[in-house]
C-alpha cells in the first residue's frame, strides 16, 4: 500500500499533543510504595549528603543498582527542588526521548510513515506509557538499550557510509555503557547475546568487522569504569554483592522472592502492548521475511525479532520476575509493528481494531467490578473514588477505537492510527492519575502531612518491624530501623550501628526518651500496647500507626 509521507504540519501537531499528554500528570500523584519511594529517596539522600559515589537508602549503603538514575534525579532536585515531578523526571524524559529516537530510527530504516507509526505504537503501548510515568530503573535501562539497538541498526544498514557506520557504532557503545550504569550487566550482556545469535542464524560473520571493537570498547569502559572503580575503592564489599549476588544469584535463585511461573510475562506482554495486540501478531508473522535478495545484506527486521524473542525468553526462564523486566523489547516490537502498519490495507486495519474496541467496551462495562479488589487495607471507598477516573478513561479509549474504525473504513489509515494511539495514551494517563485515589493506602503522603507539627529537629524517629518506603522522602529525613532489615540487610551488615536488632531493646530506649516518634503496623502497636509501652497515637491509617512519647 502506497502512502504519502506525513507533512511537517501533521508531525508538529502530533508531537505537540503527544508531548502535552506525556508530561501532563508527573506531579499530580503521590509516591507509591515501594519502588517510587525507594528511587525518590536514594537521590534525595545523595543530594543532601553530597556523596554521589555511594548510594544509600535510609542512610544505609545500598548497592543493588548502579548510580546513573540516582545522579540524574539528584541533579533535578538540586536544580528544581524535591517534588513529585522532579522525582519522576528521569523516567518521563528517557521514555519520551525513546519515542523520538524510535521515530528517527524508524524513518531512516523503513521510511517516515513507518517512523511515525513506530513512535505512536511505542508511546501509546500500555506498559511503556505506564513505566514512563513511574519511578523505577526500568525505563532508563530500556531507553539506553533501545538507543543502542537503533543506533546499531542505523550503523549496519546497507546504505550507511563508513563514516556513518563508525559514528552510529560509537553511539551504540556509549548507549550500552549507559544502560549498564542504569541497571547493571544486563544492559550489555543481553544485546551482546542477541548479536551472537543473529550472527549464528544469519551466518553473517562479516558483521563483526563493522563493530569498531577497539574504539568502541575504549569508549565503553571510559564511561562505565570510573564509577565502578571509585565505589569499589570506597566500599570493598561492593564488588561481590553487586556482581555476584545481584546478578548471578538473582537470575539463578529465588533469593529476592520474585519467583513466578515461566509463562508470567505472556499475559503481561499481551496487556502491555495494548492497543496494538492484533497488530503485534501480524507484524511478528511477517518479521522473518527477507527485505533484500542478497543473503549477505543485514536484515534489520530479523535482528529486531531476535532481540524481542531472546530478551523475552531470557526473563521468562529467570527466577526473578517483575512486570517491567520485559520493557526493553518494546522499542523493537514498536519498530516491527510500525513497519508492518505501512504495508497493510485499510480494511485489514479495520478488522484489527475491532477486537480493541470490544476490549474497551468490555472494560467500560466491567469497571464496577474493580470494587471486588477492596480489602481492610484498601477500603471500598477508595476504589469508589478510583472508579470516577476509570469511567472517562475507558470511554475515551472506546471513542478513540471507534474513530479509528471509522477512519480505517474510510481508508484514512494514518488518521485511524493517530486516533487509536492518542486516545489510548490519554486513557492510560487518566487511569494512572486516578490511581492517586488509592494513595491513602499506598503512600505515606497523608501521614506525613499529619505529623509535620510533631517533627522537631533531630528528634529520634523509629521504624518498628517495618519500613515505609515513601515516608522518608516526605519528612525529609531517615528513620532508625527496629528489628527489620529486608533489602537493607547487606548495608546493615556493613554498618550494624545504624539499626536496633530487637524490639525489646527499642522498648528500653523508648522509655528513656524525653521525646521520640515511631511508625509501626497495627499488630506491632497492639503488641507494644500489651507490654504497656507508653505511646500516644498522632496519625494512623489502615496499614500504619505513628506514635510519640507521651
Amino acid at each position: 500500500m502506497t502512502f504519502q509521507s506525513p507533512s511537517r504540519r501533521c508531525l508538529f501537531w502530533v508531537f505537540l499533543v503527544f508531548t502535552l499528554i506525556w508530561f501532563s500528570n508527573l506531579d499530580y500523584r503521590n509516591l507509591v510504595r515501594p519502588d517510587e519511594g525507594r528511587y525518590a529517596e536514594i537521590p534525595r539522600e545523595m543530594s543532601v549528603t553530597g556523596d554521589w559515589k555511594t548510594p544509600r537508602l535510609n542512610g544505609i549503603k545500598y548497592f543493588e543498582k548502579p548510580a546513573l538514575q540516582y545522579w540524574a534525579t539528584a541533579a533535578a532536585y538540586d536544580l528544581f527542588g524535591e517534588h513529585h515531578w522532579t522525582a519522576r523526571l528521569w523516567s518521563a524524559l528517557t521514555g519520551f526521548i525513546g519515542v523520538l529516537f524510535t521515530f528517527y530510527a524508524g524513518s531512516r530504516l523503513f521510511g517516515k510513515e513507518a517512523g511515525l507509526y513506530s513512535a505512536l505504537v511505542l508511546g501509546s503501548s500500555l506498559l511503556y506509557a505506564m513505566i514512563g510515568h513511574i519511578i523505577t530503573l526500568d525505563m532508563g535501562v530500556s531507553f539506553f538499550m533501545g538507543a543502542g539497538l537503533m543506533a546499531f541498526l542505523l550503523a549496519q544498514q546497507s546504505s550507511a557510509t563508513p563514516r556513518e557506520n563508525k559514528v552510529w557504532m560509537l553511539v551504540t557503545w556509549a548507549a550500552l555503557a549507559l544502560s549498564i550504569l542504569s541497571k547493571g550487566l544486563i544492559g550489555g550482556v543481553l544485546p551482546g547475546a542477541v548479536l551472537v545469535l543473529y550472527t549464528l542464524i544469519q551466518r553473517d560473520f562479516a558483521l563483526w568487522k563493522r563493530l569498531h571493537l577497539i574504539s568502541g570498547l575504549l569508549l565503553f569502559f571510559a564511561i562505565t569504569a570510573p564509577w565502578f572503580i571509585a565505589v569499589s575503592l570506597a566500599n570493598p564489599e561492593f564488588f561481590h554483592f553487586f556482581f555476584i549476588h545481584e546478578h548471578f544469584e538473582r537470575f539463578l535463585t529465588k533469593v529476592h522472592n520474585r519467583f513466578h511461573p515461566w509463562y508470567t510475562f505472556i499475559p503481561i506482554l499481551l496487556l502491555g502492548i495494548l492497543p496494538w495486540l492484533v497488530m503485534l501478531f501480524d507484524s511478528l508473522a511477517h518479521a522473518w521475511k527477507k527485505t533484500d535478495a542478497d543473503k549477505n545484506t543485514f536484515q534489520p527486521k530479523r535482528f529486531l525479532l531476535i532481540w524481542a524473542v531472546f530478551i523475552f525468553v531470557f526473563f521468562s526462564v529467570s527466577s526473578s520476575k517483575l512486570p517491567s523486566y520485559i520493557l526493553p523489547i518494546f522499542p523493537a516490537l514498536a519498530l516491527l509493528i510500525g513497519e508492518r502498519l505501512t504495508q497493510i490495507k485499510s480494511r485489514t486495519l479495520f478488522w484489527q481494531i475491532i477486537p480493541i474496541a470490544v476490549l474497551a467496551a468490555a472494560g467500560l462495562v466491567l469497571i464496577p467490578k474493580v470494587i471486588s479488589f477492596a480489602s481492610d487495607e484498601v477500603p471500598v471507598a477508595l476504589y469508589q473514588n478510583y472508579i470516577t477516573w476509570l469511567y472517562p478513561a475507558a470511554a475515551i479509549w472506546l471513542t478513540g477505537s471507534l474513530i479509528g474504525l471509522y477512519l480505517s473504513y474510510q481508508e484514512r489509515v494514518r488518521g485511524a492510527i493517530i486516533a487509536l494511539a492518542l486516545s489510548s495514551l490519554i486513557a492510560g494517563q487518566l487511569a494512572l492519575a486516578g490511581h492517586n485515589s488509592l494513595s491513602p493506602a499506598s503512600s505515606a503522603y497523608h501521614l506525613a502531612q499529619e505529623i509535620k507539627p510533631y517533627l522537631k529537629p533531630d528528634v529520634p524517629f523509629y521504624s518498628v518491624n517495618m519500613y515505609e518506603q515513601t515516608l522518608p522522602f516526605y519528612i525529609k529525613r531517615t528513620v532508625t530501623l527496629v528489628e527489620y532489615q529486608d533489602e537493607m540487610a547487606f548495608g546493615i551488615e556493613q554498618e550494624p550501628d545504624k539499626w536496633i536488632p530487637l524490639i525489646s531493646t527499642f522498648e528500653e530506649i523508648w522509655r528513656k526518651q524525653p521525646y521520640a516518634l515511631a511508625i509501626m503496623k497495627p499488630e506491632t502497636f497492639n503488641r507494644l500496647q500489651a507490654d504497656h509501652l507508653p505511646m500516644q497515637v498522632i496519625a494512623k491509617d489502615t496499614r500504619r500507626i505513628i506514635v510519640k512519647t507521651p
